[in-house]
């Protein structure tokens, strides 16, 4: 507006004619000048200058204003802007820091997990090199993937050699086919397989399939059991030796007494002899036949030995049969009084036999000649327990009890003759226990053969309970299935 006024005047001021009529307005008739007009217009011109300059400042006031007011909030949504940017980037630059945080924590993880992985993997090698057993690793393909140093000395191979390579074609020798390997990864289960050359070599080998793996393959573990083979065969041949010694020794002690009765008796028979004794005289050939009965009962007691001695050598290695056990220990009683005895002492047929037998009993899968062994060893206990009895003046009695109980057959064989000590209750069973004092056969001390027969070979049980002053039990138990 102020410049469409300004216009205005340039034209007012620049136009001739409105130029002269302004001058013609301001003189008198006389043609003087009139200044009141002058200066009442010149007032007039700056009042209406003026207030058109103010009504120009009012709008421009009012205009600076509205300007200011757009700044004012320009500038408040520009500093709003700023300190969301700025909380943005605060907040960017606590994800950053926090992310480096996780990923220092999650390097140092990984390496720690690295490290542990390297020890874990190192740790395993070890074990591996380690193993008294040779270890090979194979594909489904037979390719070696694994073959520890024991592998190395017994192929003679080296790892470096063996791994990559056919296991066949590097090491023909090997006891493992490839049949076995297949039949091993279709089963799903190891496969144990027994290689022995006698008296050379034994392996043990187990193929183990490997599982959970994304190619098939299998673990062969060869342990060279050659040292352990021949330990355990010395150890069973020691055992046999053991029992057969103890049986041997108990029927030697069992023909020996007969016999040195029956060269006593033909000492005094010779005797006679020598010293030309009349045939007539009554009394000395008395004497010779007395000699010679006892000679010969004596002869009958050695050979009911010998004969019970082949008919369990002759009974080795058969198969367990239902038998009568009343039967059995009913034959035993009857040999155990041919030929146990201690001489000058106690004869078995002298004891006193007390029964107590289920009548009802069944039939017991058995071996008769091994249990019969087991009775007479009991017998000759008892015999040699009742001669040593610390009351002279009791009468000797072994008392017999069969009974059946929860599919058992339970037996108890008791004396009433010394007992044994709480060391000779310890080791009774134990092979080789023979006196502290001397060498000499104690038959009280040689039951390891019997407990061996009816713990190992018939799978029950035995025990023995006694006191020095009361007497000894024996304790059985046989299974009926």
């Amino acid at each position: 507006m102020t410049k469409y006024l300004a216009s205005a005047f340039i034209i007012l001021f620049h136009s001739q004619a409105l130029h002269a009529g302004i001058i013609q307005y301001f003189k008198e008739e006389d043609g003087s000048t009139n200044w009141q007009y002058i200066a009442n217009f010149s007032s007039s011109m700056l009042i209406l200058l003026l207030s058109i300059a103010l009504i120009k400042l009012f709008f421009t006031i009012r205009q600076v204003r509205r300007s200011n007011r757009a700044l004012k909030a320009i500038r408040n949504d520009l500093e709003i802007r700023v300190k969301e940017r700025t909380a943005t980037l605060n907040e960017s630059n606590q994800l950053l820091k926090q992310t480096n945080q996780l990923l220092e924590t999650e390097v140092k993880e990984h390496r720690e997990t690295t490290s542990r992985l390297r020890a874990s993997e190192a740790y395993i090698k070890n074990i591996l090199e380690s193993m008294p057993l040779m270890l090979v690793g194979i594909r489904e393909d037979g390719e070696i993937t694994q073959w520890n140093k024991r592998a190395e000395e017994i192929a003679g191979i080296p790892t470096a050699q063996a791994l990559g390579k056919n296991l066949w074609k590097t090491y023909p020798a090997i006891t493992v086919a490839p049949d076995q390997i297949a039949q091993a990864l279709a089963d799903g289960k190891p496969v144990t397989i027994k290689h022995s050359q006698r008296g050379r070599y034994h392996f043990d080998i187990i193929i183990y399939p490997l599982k959970d793996q994304m190619e098939a393959g299998a673990v062969i573990l060869i342990d060279d059991v050659t040292q352990r083979v021949a330990t355990e065969n010395m150890l069973i041949q020691r055992d046999k030796m053991s029992s057969l010694g103890e049986l041997a020794s108990n029927m030697a002690h069992d023909i020996n007494t007969p016999l040195q009765t029956i060269l006593d008796d033909m000492s005094h028979v010779r005797d006679c002899l020598k010293n030309d004794i009349l045939p007539g005289n009554g009394e000395v050939l008395g004497k010779l036949n007395s000699l010679l009965d006892d000679a010969s009962e004596k002869g009958k007691q050695a050979s009911a030995v010998i004969t019970n001695l082949l008919s369990f050598a002759g009974a080795q290695g058969n198969e367990k049969k239902p038998e009568d056990v009343t039967a059995i220990i009913e034959h035993s009683l009857t040999l155990a009084a041919d030929v146990i005895s201690v001489p000058g002492k106690l004869r078995f047929r002298d004891i006193a036999i007390e029964r107590d037998f289920d009548p009802a009993l069944r039939k017991v899968p058995c071996n008769r000649s091994e249990l019969q062994q087991v009775f007479l060893s009991l017998f000759r206990h008892a015999c040699h327990a009742l001669s040593n009895s610390r009351n002279p003046e009791q009468q000797p009695v072994i008392h017999l009890e069969m009974k059946e109980h929860y599919d058992a057959l339970w037996i108890k064989i008791s004396h009433n003759g010394q007992g044994l000590t709480y060391d000779e209750q310890k080791y009774i069973f134990e092979p080789f226990f023979n006196s502290p004092d001397d060498n000499k056969y104690d038959a009280s001390k040689r039951l390891s053969f019997s407990y061996f027969i009816i713990t190992e070979h018939h799978k029950g049980q035995m025990a023995v309970t006694s006191d020095v002053n009361v007497g000894t039990t024996f304790h059985m138990q046989i299974q009926l299935q």
